[in-house]
């Protein structure tokens, strides 16, 4: 019987609304246990799931099944709608319209999981623009700042 096999693996990257402070430290490993079985529900298991105040980080594995288009308005939208029920603290809360997802090689998985682990540290001395820009042009993605920063 013939077979369909894959194994597109990507980082996402997207932030909140204007990049406000939303995600309290106490709140982000509930976070990214909501996000991690958002994931698995998709059949896009999580490598490496990780936020900061202003923005998320996702290694995950893209089911051949969806798009990365649709996985992330999945993503977006239900993690939104959850934060929402966490406290009031989040009614007003929304992630960014946009996204970045770039691929990643499986030889460059661990590198790619020790980044995301380390944001705390990475954003001590880069601010998330930065660090945007930075993938971006790594992975030769063309952008205009107008449009980057909703």
């Amino acid at each position: 019987m013939p077979q369909s096999l894959a194994n597109v693996l990507l980082h996402l990257v997207w932030s909140t609304k204007h990049r406000e402070r939303w995600i309290a430290d106490e709140d982000r490993e509930r976070l990214h246990a909501y996000t991690i079985g958002v994931l698995a529900n998709l059949e896009c298991p999580s490598l490496e799931t990780n936020s900061e105040p202003d923005h998320i980080h996702i290694l995950c594995s893209l089911s051949r099944t969806i798009t990365i288009a649709k996985l992330i308005e999945k993503v977006k939208t239900s993690t939104s709608a959850w934060l929402k029920t966490v406290g009031p603290r989040y009614a007003q809360f929304h992630w960014q319209g946009g996204y970045s997802s770039f691929s990643v090689s499986q030889s460059l998985v661990p590198k790619v999981r020790e980044y995301i682990r380390n944001q705390r540290e990475h954003h001590q001395v880069r601010s998330f623009q930065d660090e945007l820009r930075t993938l971006l042009k790594k992975h030769g993605i063309a952008f205009d700042e107008r449009y980057v920063w909703d």
